[in-house]
């Protein structure tokens, strides 16, 4: 035996790395990491690089505006009281911040209370009675992302407003508003209706505001106002306490008879509005110069798809390769709009004036992603050429056209 020690010597070595009693094994921890393949994600990286098309920049006729006097500045104009401009985001919703902003600056004028509106409540009331109409018409109306100034004190007189912080339409972290899934759900759903003429308005009502409810968030219909509890129409009523019937919505076409109200005949007046005064153009100018020069601002909307409208230069003029100023009439006004060439693109808010050589220049407050390329960010500054053929219609109070047809009386009465 005394031969064999030398056998024992493994044995009472694993004895001393694993006893007959041992204690209780540590254990390994799992976590959660990314999963990473840096060479693999420089391969992708590479072969993508290799497979891309070079991607030409997008060209558009646009004016030189090198050399030219032009503002610079929203200190260089006379003003009215107006909020903040703010982003409708990637929406169609330019009718309604432009019109809400000039109700705004109405309360301010008339009551002197600063008040900031939601823009999103008239929306989501809007959607629901564009899909109203559309169940009534059978398919045979508009249902799209726009509509026109003068749908908002309609909407407003049926249900009400709301301040902003009591409805954004914006989901905890959303920064802009992003409508396109939204419409596209919603006119998709309504196309359905009309393939199977399935016209059940209730359902569709309610088809239509779970749309909303799941996009933009159910409106209030209760709101807390210092300490008190009211309804939106209670809020309308006590806090921005307007006269609709005071503000007018003004147009100007050669084939309509002036001076009476008619039909705006574009597919965002999908009611068939017939609230439009129409007047000779230069009344709509006069009325549009003597507004600002007292104070008021102006609501107004046309085309924004010209040479002469630069974003990063913030102005819109007209190029006289595009027609010289002494041509703007009636006649290049109603040919540019029978010829598609002038169209309903957008609505904005005129806030100011700039008398610069004999010509006014307009303020701007504009809601686009486009007025906000330049250093006055929510701004443009028209050149009135600019309004006069391309702005194809504006709402403010009747006052601020009291003058002109005092005027045009007292013309009248001397002949």
């Amino acid at each position: 035996m005394k031969h064999l020690w030398y056998l024992l010597i493994p044995a009472l070595i694993q004895y001393a790395v694993n006893p007959l009693y041992p204690q209780e094994q540590k254990k390994d921890k799992a976590i959660y990491k990314e999963a990473k393949n840096e060479f693999f994600d420089s391969i992708q990286t590479a072969i993508a690089d290799f497979n891309k098309k070079e991607k030409k920049p997008k060209m558009r006729l646009a004016v030189d505006l090198t050399g030219m006097k032009i503002p610079k500045s929203v200190n260089e104009f006379k003003k009215g009281w107006y909020n903040d401009p703010v982003s409708q985001g990637n929406s169609g919703m330019c009718w309604c911040y432009s019109a809400t902003s000039f109700y705004e600056s109405e309360i301010f004028r008339l009551h002197q209370r600063k008040v900031k509106l939601s823009e999103l409540y008239t929306v989501y009331w809007e959607y629901v009675e564009k899909a109203k109409r559309f169940v009534r018409e059978r398919g045979n109306s508009v249902f799209g992302q726009g509509s026109q100034s003068a749908a908002v004190a309609r909407i407003w007189k049926q249900y009400g407003i709301v301040p902003t912080e009591a409805y954004t339409g914006l989901k905890p972290g959303q920064k802009f508003h992003a409508h396109d899934a939204m419409f596209e759900e919603m006119q998709s759903y309504l196309n359905g209706l009309k393939a199977s003429n399935a016209w059940n308005e209730e359902a569709a009502v309610a088809t239509i505001k779970s749309i909303l409810n799941y996009y933009i968030g159910e409106p209030p219909s209760t709101i807390m106002v210092d300490g008190k509890s009211m309804t939106p129409k209670e809020y309308l009523e006590n806090y921005v306490s307007l006269s609709f019937d005071d503000y007018v919505e003004y147009m100007s076409f050669m084939k309509y008879n002036y001076d009476e109200k008619a039909e705006y005949e574009v597919p965002d007046n999908w009611w068939h509005g017939r609230e439009y005064l129409n007047v000779r153009l230069d009344d709509f100018m006069r009325i549009i110069k003597n507004a600002v020069r007292k104070g008021f601002t102006v609501c107004i909307g046309g085309d924004v798809s010209e040479p002469g409208y630069d974003a990063h230069n913030e102005v819109a003029i007209i190029p006289s390769f595009d027609i010289p100023s002494a041509y703007i009439d009636e006649s290049a006004r109603q040919f540019r709009f029978d010829n598609g060439s002038s169209g309903d693109d957008h609505g904005i808010h005129l806030v100011g004036y700039l008398e610069k050589d004999g010509k006014d220049w307009y303020l701007i407050k504009d809601s686009g992603s486009g007025s906000r390329n330049g250093p006055n960010k929510g701004f443009y500054f028209y050149h009135e050429d600019f309004v006069k053929l391309k702005m194809l219609t504006f709402m403010v109070h009747k006052d601020a056209a009291a003058d002109v047809y005092k005027i045009k009386k007292d013309m009248k009465d001397k002949k």
